[in-house]
């Protein structure tokens, strides 16, 4: 494809000491396959060419790490673990996640636009929420998906691994009545389909990512629950202010023929 669209899939042995003698597998975590899905699906809605060369989209996830020179960003944010932006030099950014992301980036001489959303949140636009709905199988009443880091959580209940099909992913959310966890993806994806959703501190990822997100969607305070019985207690987080039109509009359009 001459426009590659990067995304993050390591190949990583399974658990347990089966896993260290089979070949490894690509992790295939659900909110870093989204990307891909969703530019093809713009592609396709907009009936765009691929172009004759080359060119890279660095579109969804944490992966500002995976840039170089001369790429293309679209909602894409830093992930935080270290305080590098990890970014390569000459980027066209025409979007970013959030503010710390932008700032961070700036810093490094960077021009970016003021910009924010995690393309996620344009989901519901080409997936809306009747596609997932089981009308037969009822709601169920809250749904834990952490981060495939946090494997604790999974025997929570109502957990479901993030590890799923995207679509087998989102489902699970959209017949939810609330969503709570330490994926990033299922509180933006939650969120974007208007489902009440609580993020709960992870134990492995750092905070600036989901600050970064928060604060790029109006939401500057926020509350982090400990658990899955206080995010219950909690409920959800205050809906996020984002304006769809302005994330959509700087699709970079101009990279296809």
């Amino acid at each position: 494809m001459p426009v590659d669209v990067i995304h993050f899939n390591p190949a990583r042995r399974g658990p347990g000491l089966l896993g260290k003698f089979l070949p490894k597998r690509p992790l295939n975590n659900f909110g870093d396959l989204i990307g891909p899905m969703l530019v093809q699906k713009i592609i396709e809605t907009h009936e765009l060419k691929q172009p004759i060369e080359y060119r890279r989209l660095v579109a969804v996830g944490s992966i500002m790490r995976l840039t170089r020179s001369g790429d293309t960003v679209w909602g894409t944010g830093i992930n935080g673990k270290t305080m590098s932006t990890g970014a390569a030099p000459d980027l066209d950014v025409r979007a970013v996640r959030g503010p710390r992301t932008r700032d961070l980036l700036l810093k490094t001489g960077m021009t970016v636009p003021e910009v924010y959303g995690d393309p996620a949140l344009l989901w519901p636009t080409f997936w809306p929420k009747d596609y997932y709905l089981n009308p037969m199988a009822g709601r169920m009443p809250y749904l834990v998906l952490p981060n495939y880091n946090d494997r604790n959580l999974l025997s929570a209940a109502n957990s479901f691994s993030p590890l799923n099909h995207p679509h087998a992913v989102i489902s699970k959310i959209v017949n939810a009545s609330f969503v709570c966890g330490t994926s990033l993806h299922a509180i933006i994806l939650a969120e974007a389909y208007g489902i009440p959703a609580r993020l709960i501190c992870s134990q492995h990822e750092p905070i600036f990512k989901y600050d970064d997100y928060y604060r790029g969607t109006g939401r500057a305070k926020y509350e982090i629950a400990n658990s899955v019985s206080e995010a219950l207690e909690m409920g959800g987080e205050k809906p996020p202010e984002f304006d769809s039109s302005a994330l959509y509009g700087v699709f970079p359009f101009d990279l296809y023929a």
